[in-house]
């Protein structure tokens, strides 16, 4: 699982064994180490109790809750990403974007990337050489 925060938005990509641990577990998580020993940790949650997409951050964990259904709906079908907003307590908002991962259309020197989504474009520039 990928994570990306930039000002206030949170958009985490999965891959396809990602995707399918969540439809059916319920829970992916992914960590980061540093040094002292720390880690900083993202989870990503499917909650039959959630209506909308939140986030939330604690203990140096930030935590991506999807509404269940909104998950199943997603996992079993062509359906890109799931997003929603948050209201804050400033009155701003925070932008959370949850995304099936797409291979690239360029190959990359050392990124495995298969477990990745079949890129959408890929078929139109296969025969462009």
């Amino acid at each position: 699982m990928k994570l990306r925060i930039r000002d206030n938005s949170i958009r985490l990509r999965l891959t396809r064994g990602e995707v399918d641990t969540l439809r059916d577990d319920g829970l992916v998580k992914s960590r980061t180490g540093f040094p002292s020993g720390r880690d900083f940790q993202y989870v990503l949650e499917s909650s039959p109790a959630s209506v909308t997409p939140g986030a939330f951050f604690s203990e140096n964990v930030i935590t991506v809750r999807l509404p269940e259904t909104a998950v199943l709906a997603w996992a079993n079908s062509e359906q890109v990403s799931i997003k929603g907003e948050q209201l804050l307590d400033d009155g701003e908002k925070l932008a959370v974007l949850v995304e099936k991962d797409f291979a690239c259309l360029a190959p990359r020197q050392d990124e495995d990337e298969s477990d990745m989504y079949p890129h959408p474009d890929a078929e139109s520039t296969a025969g462009s050489d």
